[in-house]
């Protein structure tokens, strides 16, 4: 068994702690040493590369996690990533190198969800317009519409889109999803009627996505799956940039068929003010601010912490990627 005290952690998800500082006196307590990420934003892989080296254990943000920073570790046995995506680790490298790669399934999946849903309705109320107009001094009448005997589609039918098709029980939608690995039966028990995504796109009102992003999701909803969206219809991503095609986006919004979007992820973060799909006023841009609860901080970094330790320890995780 290995001396945890021998060992230096390496934790870069920036909101590690944030809500319960017992994770970071655990984790002080629990090896030699840890460093912390000394920006405030997922790393790049040169900049995660000049600190890899003599590490043993990561918990991991969104970092870039390339080979190039799995070939400068010289000592890195575990990559506990916290949260659940994993297509910025390259995992071949890992696995070449024998580096066990674990993430935290369901963490933050309540959190994301809420924020779905909260996006729905930002978008459907023209929340952050009457919010702005309002403070102008204006007193604006916006056409709103009600969530209420709407069709939501999901694409993506794990963890996160099964706890927003729950959570718009209380709103009375008609919820429609697609999921390769899911059936048609599952679906059922979590009141989902699947279908498949051609007819998901073309009947939703709203469409929210949360897919993987895999060879098979990557630039997915591109022009001509947008044409295929019912027109006017609402787009809320909270899982990944890399889903859409941003240029066929900007067109389906210039074009008005789609109505708005709520994006909480972007190909550049922070996009910047130059961003051309932020450009639009009928776009609600949100910081990848989905896991940012004290729920999903407090569950993404006890699983996270958990997981690396065992791994340093000579022991099997819970949820083993690689």
């Amino acid at each position: 068994m290995t001396d945890l005290k021998q060992c230096r952690v390496l934790v870069t998800a920036t909101s590690y702690a944030m809500n319960d500082p017992s994770l970071r006196t655990d984790l002080e307590a629990a090896v030699g040493e840890v460093i912390y990420n000394p920006t405030n934003r997922p790393l790049s892989s040169d900049a995660l590369s000049a600190l890899i080296e003599g590490v043993d254990g990561l918990i991991a943000g969104l970092d870039d996690i390339t080979r190039a920073v799995i070939d400068r570790a010289d000592r890195l046995r575990v990559i506990a990533r916290y949260g659940v995506g994993l297509d910025r680790v390259d995992l071949e490298a890992a696995r070449q190198k024998g580096i066990v790669v674990t993430n935290t399934p369901g963490a933050n999946a309540v959190s994301v969800a809420e924020l779905t849903v909260g996006l729905m309705i930002a978008l459907a109320r023209h929340l952050i317009e009457a919010d702005q107009r309002t403070r102008a001094g204006e007193w604006p009448r916006l056409k709103g519409i009600s969530l209420r005997g709407k069709v939501v589609g999901l694409l993506g039918l794990g963890a996160i889109g099964r706890q927003v098709a729950h959570l718009l029980r209380a709103f009375e939608c008609r919820v429609i999803g697609y999921d390769p690995a899911v059936s048609a039966e599952q679906a059922a028990a979590w009141d989902v009627a699947w279908m498949p995504r051609d007819d998901v796109l073309c009947h939703a009102d709203f469409l929210s996505l949360h897919l993987p992003v895999t060879p098979a999701t990557e630039n997915m909803l591109n022009r001509d799956l947008i044409r295929r969206m019912k027109h006017g219809a609402f787009l809320i991503n909270t899982a990944r940039s890399e889903l859409i095609d941003e240029d066929a986006l900007i067109e389906a919004l210039e074009s008005g068929q789609i109505a708005g979007a709520a994006l909480d992820t972007f190909r550049r973060e922070p996009p910047g003010a130059d961003y051309p799909v932020l450009s639009f006023a009928h776009v609600i841009a949100t910081p990848h601010t989905g896991a940012h609860t004290d729920d999903a901080t407090n569950a993404m970094g006890r699983a996270a912490l958990s997981e690396c330790l065992a791994v340093l320890r000579g022991e099997e995780p819970k949820h083993r990627i690689v």
